[in-house]
């Protein structure tokens, strides 16, 4: 009778085993690629010069969201920090005031993360059709985001653009894959020379060449002329099959809003780059990225002197009011094993 109680226990037992590893195994199988890297983000502002009275300076601050956890490891400072948000984006920041600096001095900064990317994906663009069958409607909280910005107009050679490739098209979709294709097919992933990565649209069409930012204002601009809402995000790249390493600049992309499916991502440069994927990044977008900010056309918290940021990755600073460029800048990434 014991025997067979036992044996009816361990059998039991070994039951809620497997079926606890199947549900792992389900719930591994339908969560979404990611990584966990701990980023650094260091920068000097050298060269004060003799007789500044007030140095003020903003850091891009990566938030948390649904496809992205942050964690805060260690930030240092040579003033006290103060951590603010912007009202039109909600982009954070950190702002720094060194008051009276010392001559011919230098501000050392340095902030290092600890950041779980997710994949964002939406499916693919037969999925994407499909589900857009209802009214184009504009929410009220996304005026913005159908406005041109200063780089990225609605009128003119953009609009002239828009009803060329995508005033044929119905649904927002459609459009938005019509816009997308465009710029697959008719732009290259080019960096020489000048006027590229400031992101204007009119330039981008007319040279037809450039990097992300680049890439990405045409289809803002296109998708805008028709009363789509579309973002631009940026941040920074993680190079794909690489475990650790530096990070020699920015990367961005962009969403376009519909009905019924919500945001939606696109990354047309990244695509262009891997030929192959021209379908998967209409509609998804990788865990290789941490993103930082979105929007143009910034307006930081505390306001600053200067203009409004083109956009906002890299630290802006100010020296008794106007704009200041003498920094160094080192990003670097280090991929965080699930033991740790």
């Amino acid at each position: 009778m014991k025997l067979r109680i036992l044996s009816s226990l361990l059998l039991l037992f070994f039951s809620s085993y497997q079926l606890a590893g199947q549900a792992a195994s389900t719930a591994q199988k339908f969560s979404p690629p990611s990584r966990t890297f701990r980023f650094s983000y260091n920068f000097t502002v050298k060269d004060i010069p003799s007789g500044a009275k007030r140095v003020r300076v903003w850091v891009p601050v990566p938030q948390t969201d649904q496809h992205q956890t942050v964690r805060v490891l260690t930030v240092k400072s040579p003033a006290k920090t103060q951590m603010t948000k912007e009202s039109e984006y909600g982009n954070r920041m950190m702002y720094v005031e060194i008051q009276n600096p010392a001559a011919a001095a230098k501000a050392d900064f340095s902030l290092e993360y600890e950041i779980t990317r997710l994949e964002y994906s939406r499916g693919d663009y037969a999925q994407l059709e499909r589900k857009d069958r209802s009214p184009r409607i504009v929410p009220a909280s996304m005026t913005r985001l159908v406005a041109p910005d200063s780089l990225i107009p609605t009128d003119g050679r953009i609009k002239a653009l828009a009803l060329e490739v995508t005033g044929s098209k119905s649904g927002t979709v459609a459009k938005a894959k019509a816009a997308y294709d465009y710029l697959f097919t008719n732009m290259k992933y080019d960096k020489t020379g000048s006027g590229w990565g400031r992101g204007d649209a009119v330039w981008a069409c007319d040279s037809k060449r450039g990097n992300c930012t680049d890439f990405h204002s045409p289809f803002i601009g296109m998708l805008r002329a028709d009363g789509i809402p579309a973002r631009f995000d940026i941040g920074f790249p993680l190079p794909e099959g690489k475990n650790s390493g530096d990070i020699p600049g920015y990367h961005c992309w962009a969403e376009f809003y519909a009905s019924k499916i919500g945001w939606t991502p696109v990354d047309i440069s990244e695509a262009w780059k891997a030929k192959q994927k021209d379908d998967y990044f209409f509609g998804s977008v990788d865990a290789n990225r941490a993103q930082f900010s979105t929007g143009r056309d910034i307006t930081l918290s505390p306001k600053q002197d200067g203009p409004t940021l083109n956009y906002f990755v890299y630290p802006y600073v100010e020296v008794d009011g106007k704009p200041y460029e003498k920094l160094d800048k080192q990003f670097r990434f280090e991929e965080v094993k699930s033991s740790e």
